[in-house]
């Protein structure tokens, strides 16, 4: 019986750990999951927006919170907004 993971590929998460991806948004790539364990356990490829690093990064299932449809457009407005004062 395969067992149901948090968040399938293409949600957008954020990241909720304490490390220096702390807050940015991002995309699920790939989700891999450890079979056969007593809880379900797995890891996010997640593709981060506003981030140095430009490849994928991995994280546990623990580290990523889910991002409402809503909550992620205010945070879009803001990032624009912020860019065309920038300019």
């Amino acid at each position: 019986m395969m067992k149901r993971t948090a968040f399938q590929v293409g949600s957008r998460i954020r990241i909720a750990s304490y490390n220096p991806f702390r807050g940015l948004t991002g995309t699920i790539r790939t989700v891999h999951e450890m079979p056969d364990l007593d809880e379900p356990f797995c890891f996010y490829l997640i593709a981060l927006e506003g981030s140095y690093v430009k490849e994928a990064v991995w994280f546990q299932y623990e580290e990523v919170e889910s991002v409402s449809a809503q909550e992620f457009d205010y945070v879009q407005n803001i990032s624009i907004q912020a860019e065309s004062k920038d300019v």
